[in-house]
């Protein structure tokens, strides 16, 4: 089974007017003459890093990735009470995908995605399906409300101790409520202070529940303070709006990409998400094939390799052009 392919650097790359003043920057790996495949990082604020360019084999894909509105080299970053993020909805980042494929010339492509990317992979593939070829989705999630109260206040029954420290972030009369809504408004806060201490409590417990991940360590990027008040500002903002869909939605509109040829790839320890949601998702996609983890968390373990493999298996059924 094949593992990462070795590291690469991009052919071209570029930034990207789209809509309101944003510039998406955006990059290509491998074959310019390969079959297109699109990676959606996760997140949502994330970005894209130079290790998912390796999830691609550079002798057969021309795969794009971009950093979504307001992180990364996108411009300009969801940093700062002054940050507008009224035009940074899910709704915005299927309109960019579309505008991306359109400037880049590709008719159809590949989409695939992490996390937070797979439910905006399936919104996008919902909404544009004669553009999709087939679908790799790892850490599935489906943007529910459920998922956002699991991780934002029932995983504490898991890790009671780093919750404690994260709902003391926010004032005591809000820890009843919406955690992710709370946290937002610290992060829009006019005081530095208040911001900074809420993007470290929110990055802390990120940290801690993928912390179950096969070979786990402290994430290197959540020592950046920019990295963290960006990240968990765009985290905060889609979960308090429900990630800008209606509850259901996903799973209501499967019927319209029943046909598209998709791989699943979860890990069966994923305590930030449960197994239920991939195998509910599998199970009204009749094209779709579920490889679930048997050594993996929210990735780690064998993860990596079976969505490698999972890019290869799609390849294998579209001609190189």
């Amino acid at each position: 089974m094949s593992t990462r392919y070795p590291p690469i650097e991009p052919y071209e790359s570029g930034l990207l007017e789209v809509s309101d003043g944003h510039l998406l920057y955006w990059e290509s790996v491998g074959d310019p003459g390969g079959v297109p495949v699109l990676f959606l990082h996760g997140g949502p604020g994330s970005g894209r890093t130079a290790g998912a360019r390796r999830y691609f084999d550079p002798q057969r894909c021309r795969a794009v990735l971009f950093d979504q509105r307001g992180c990364g080299r996108s411009r300009p970053l969801a940093d700062g009470p002054d940050a507008d993020l009224a035009s940074n909805t899910t709704a915005h980042l299927v309109g960019d995908i579309e505008r991306l494929r359109e400037h880049l010339g590709i008719d159809r492509w590949i989409v695939s995605g992490m996390s937070w990317g797979v439910s905006l992979a399936l919104a996008y593939a919902q909404q544009h399906r004669g553009r999709v070829l087939a679908m790799v989705l790892g850490a599935v999630t489906a943007g529910t409300r459920v998922e956002i109260d699991w991780i934002t206040r029932a995983m504490g029954r898991v890790f009671p101790q780093a919750w404690e420290r994260f709902v003391g972030g926010v004032p005591e009369a809000e820890r009843g409520g919406d955690l992710a809504a709370a946290y937002a408004r610290l992060l829009a806060d006019p005081d530095a202070a208040v911001r900074e201490e809420a993007a470290r409590r929110w990055c802390e417990w990120e940290d801690a529940h993928v912390s179950l991940v096969p070979d786990w360590s402290p994430s290197r990027r959540y020592s950046d303070p920019l990295f963290r008040s960006v990240f968990a500002r765009l985290v905060t903002h889609y979960w308090s709006h429900d990630c800008f869909l209606e509850e259901g939605q996903i799973m209501a509109s499967m019927d319209r990409i029943a046909a598209i040829p998709a791989v699943l790839v979860h890990g069966r320890y994923d305590v930030s998400g449960p197994l239920d949601t991939p195998w509910r998702i599998a199970g009204a996609w009749p094209a779709s094939r579920l490889v679930v983890v048997d050594d993996a968390g929210h990735g780690g373990g064998g993860f990596v390799a079976e969505f490698t493999a999972g890019v290869d298996a799609m390849l294998a059924g579209v001609p190189h052009s």
